[in-house]
């Protein structure tokens, strides 16, 4: 396999993950931010955010010589190392230039390409004869022209090559995937980055560039109706005295629907499910499309929430519409979902959010907050370092974020110093008998629980 000269721009968790998996692959890799301190601490291995595998990854190619950071995307994009492609580039330049750059959710849910563009307007002039830069940022249908537009140069290819990484899992996400997406309406072109990928042995859909970009769009929407489908079964389950598991678990095996995003939740969240399917929506009102089911699961998520404020209103107060003023929550969990420390778009701050609305006051743990972390929402909660002082006094327990340490809490010590043993557990996380055992009064979603009005 050809070793290529790459430039990644942008060091979130698709960026710097792309550039350290691509680096373990020959690949010679300069990672390239705008953030000053970020690369410092790159540069000395230090990663920022909680992603299993990425630090050693990182260490190893640095130690390798294949893996360097930069500030600025022209530095990554001129100083790319020199590797052994023998590609018509000149010696020096990145032969291809990763776009992994934030694209967040805009006024009316459009995505906001701004800093794609001004990458684009930055360095397109640098980029030597015969390179091809590449959109690993989830992006509107269209936007592939668009850079192409930008970029005005016949002799660089862009390329639609979305990103299938999950928070928490990506660096295994990136060398075992489902599949490699590549899009252009240039064979070669798509087929150069196709072969980047080339040691991972996986399934490659080449295709046009809209096709591509419609792809990750199409996944994550789906995978977002699945979770609005599963907690919508989940509460007639309770209106039918059934039990969610076994519907679930009857459902799964069938392998035409698997047991992927069957569990039912607080809601889904995250930096990708909310901002992509506000996206589709948009992309289906500009094509004269009124996509009903994708609006429904939106707004299917948006009620959740509120469902969730509910069951704690009723498990504490006796009512469903009872007030929750003058009681105390203890909130566990606040991430979008386990295994990593992000709270952007989180159900569980969702949640915490309309409680504290309804007049609760709530003391939160989060396993990703040690002691000294920033509070994530200042104002709203407060953050405290020990699973027991959230439930210190509480009038109620509730799990919004399913991390696995919640599991083994010593509940007869819990019960013993909260004001009443009560916790509501919206992941469906713990052994219903355990919190039992040690006196609590326990409430799930789906267990044929009837919510009276």
């Amino acid at each position: 396999m050809f070793a290529r000269r790459i430039a990644v721009v942008g060091t979130g968790y698709v960026g710097v993950t792309t550039g350290a998996c691509l680096a373990s692959l020959g690949h010679r890799v300069v990672c390239a931010d705008v953030d000053a301190a970020k690369i410092e601490a790159l540069s000395r291995g230090v990663v920022d955010i909680l992603e299993p595998g990425l630090p050693e990854l990182i260490a190893e190619g640095m130690a390798a010589g294949r893996l360097s950071f930069v500030v600025g995307a022209k530095d990554a994009v001129s100083s790319a190392p020199a590797g052994t492609g023998g590609t018509n580039t000149v010696d020096g330049g990145a032969e291809v230039v990763f776009l992994c750059v934030p694209t967040p959710m805009g006024v009316g849910g459009v995505a906001d390409l701004s800093i794609v563009e001004s990458v684009i307007e930055e360095v397109g002039h640098l980029l030597p004869p015969g390179a091809v830069v590449v959109n690993k940022s989830t992006v509107p249908v269209g936007t592939a022209s668009r850079t192409a537009e930008l970029l005005d140069r016949d002799d660089v290819a862009v390329v639609s090559n979305p990103e299938f990484l999950r928070e928490g899992s990506a660096v295994r996400d990136f060398l075992n995937p489902d599949r490699i997406v590549v899009g252009c309406d240039k064979q070669d072109a798509a087929e150069r980055v196709a072969a980047l990928y080339a040691r991972l042995g996986a399934p490659t859909v080449l295709t046009d560039a809209a096709s591509a970009e419609l792809v990750k769009y199409a996944a994550n929407c789906f995978l977002a109706m699945k979770l609005s489908y599963v907690n919508a079964i989940a509460e007639l389950c309770e209106r039918l005295d059934a039990n969610v598991d076994d519907v679930t678990e009857g459902m799964g095996y069938d392998r035409r629907i698997g047991t992927a995003f069957l569990s039912p939740g607080p809601g889904w969240g995250g930096s990708c499910l909310p901002k992509d399917t506000h996206a589709m929506l948009q992309v289906a009102d500009a094509a004269d499309f009124e996509f009903r089911l994708l609006r429904a699961t939106i707004d299917t998520n948006v009620r959740q929430r509120q469902r969730m404020v509910d069951k704690v209103r009723l498990a504490v107060t006796g009512k469903r519409g009872g007030s929750l003023s003058h009681h105390r929550i203890g909130v566990l969990g606040l991430t979008f979902k386990a295994g990593t420390d992000d709270v952007r778009d989180s159900p569980a701050l969702a949640v915490a959010a309309l409680l504290r609305q309804a007049g609760a006051e709530l003391v939160a743990y989060d396993p990703s907050f040690a002691a000294g972390a920033t509070n994530p929402a200042p104002g709203l909660l407060s953050v405290v370092d020990d699973v027991y002082l959230a439930g210190k006094d509480a009038d109620a327990l509730v799990v919004l974020t399913e991390w696995p340490e919640f599991r083994s809490l010593d509940w007869a010590r819990m019960a013993g110093v909260m004001r009443r043993p009560v916790v509501v557990d919206t992941r469906n996380l713990l052994d219903p008998d355990v919190p039992r055992r040690a006196g609590f009064t326990l409430t799930a979603l789906g267990r044929g629980v009837r919510v009276n009005t």
